[in-house]
């Protein structure tokens, strides 16, 4: 199930008419209490779309922050980034529009209580007309089943090919979220558009901590093509419905596990891609160095492409690590070890193992750095760079 596997939230996804092809791009989740504690990070791109401009406001922070909100409307087809005024408008009348079709069951609900996203081409209006009789539709359809939770989920993908939902149940409470993206994972923050819903009673300021510090550690280390985006926002519902509060350690411990598997699937669906890849470091004199190491691997297309090539190349590996600042992440080059699928083919410096034996035909390629210089460590995601992503980007706005 997905946002629809806690109690108290109804979901709905439909067909608005924002994409030309005719499939689903407008999804709604409503947030039916008895509480309505919202929580949201986002991009750290200098260049923001409209929605991620007013969801900071509406949850009263700049780059993350915490508060209140009923619901959150999503649409694909248009990014409503580089609008300009106009972009701005039409992200207010979206949440005002919302707030007036929900307010005929909650009066008095105003357009601070809803949420928005968009997701889609930069440069592109929003089609209001088409927009405001989708939203109509989508409040007419809201169920708190899984068919529309998948019926969510699938609205908001772009270049997605299958949706990406999971849920948890614990003692007495659950938790569920949709996500979606596959290519500008890249993030300074998060990635892509995603949506969590919780039944545990829980506050706000609890809310935004667990959701910042799963995400740092989960989607926020993923790097799938180096390019951020303008429009990634992660949002967290919460309804206390099941009226069990749990406590903080196993909240954070269950967002966390959720955004784990979520990032996995945006990592197995990502442009093009043949191959998911764990960058791994290990011995590192802290995480934030570990985790600086792991990226700056990741980053590297030579490496991305060998792995496409199903090529155990370690000197791109080696290359690459060696161009993280020292102020960053000190270690030294000879007591080095590098191991691809289980077989260490670069120790200490110099020649390992016979890369022949590097069995790379499976999916999952794990490459682990071992640093020998302390005790912390830390994992970036990626993927391979094939002939796919490159068609696939470069027939996206045709």
């Amino acid at each position: 199930m997905s946002v629809t596997a806690a109690s108290g939230f109804r979901a709905a996804g439909i067909h608005a008419g924002l994409k030309e092809s005719g499939k689903p791009d407008l999804a709604l989740v409503v947030n039916d209490g008895p509480l309505d504690v919202a929580a949201g990070v986002f991009t750290t791109n200098r260049v923001v779309a409209a929605p991620v401009q007013w969801c900071r406001r509406v949850l009263a922070g700049d780059g993350g922050a915490a508060g209140s909100a009923r619901a959150v409307i999503l649409n694909s087809g248009s990014a409503n980034a580089c609008t300009g005024p106009r972009g701005a408008t039409d992200t207010a009348a979206t949440a005002a529009h919302v707030a007036e079709l929900l307010g005929e069951d909650r009066p008095g609900l105003g357009a601070d209580s809803v949420l928005v996203c968009s997701t889609g081409v930069i440069g592109v209006p929003l089609d209001m007309p088409a927009l405001e009789a989708g939203a109509a539709k989508a409040v007419r359809e809201l169920a708190d089943t899984p068919q529309a939770g998948r019926a969510a989920a699938t609205a908001i993908m772009t270049t997605d090919t299958v949706s990406k939902e999971d849920s948890l149940h614990l003692d007495g409470w659950s938790i569920g979220g949709m996500i979606k993206g596959v290519g500008m994972l890249a993030p300074g923050m998060a990635t892509m558009l995603c949506v969590i819903t919780t039944d545990a009673v829980i506050g706000a300021d609890t809310a935004h901590r667990a959701l910042s510090c799963a995400a740092a550690r989960t989607v926020g280390r993923i790097n799938s093509d180096g390019c951020m985006s303008t429009n990634d926002t992660v949002l967290l519902l919460a309804s206390g419905a099941s009226g069990r509060e749990p406590a903080a350690d196993v909240f954070f411990g269950a967002v966390q596990e959720l955004l784990t598997r979520l990032g996995r699937r945006l990592v197995a669906d990502a442009e093009g891609a043949t191959h998911d890849i764990a960058i791994t470091v290990t011995g590192a004199v802290t995480e934030a160095a570990a985790e600086a190491a792991a990226r700056t691997v990741s980053a590297s297309n030579l490496l991305k492409c060998a792995i496409a090539g199903e090529d155990p190349n370690w000197g791109r590996v080696v290359a690459q690590l060696g161009t993280v600042p020292e102020a960053v992440c000190p270690f030294n080059p000879d007591e080095v070890d590098v191991a691809i699928n289980g077989v260490t083919i670069y120790r200490h410096g110099a020649l390992g193992e016979d890369r022949s034996m590097v069995d790379m035909t499976p999916r999952e390629t794990r490459i682990d750095i071992e640093l020998s210089a302390g005790d912390a460590s830390a994992t970036v995601w990626t993927n391979d760079l094939t002939h796919g992503y490159v068609t696939i980007n470069a027939d996206y706005t045709t």
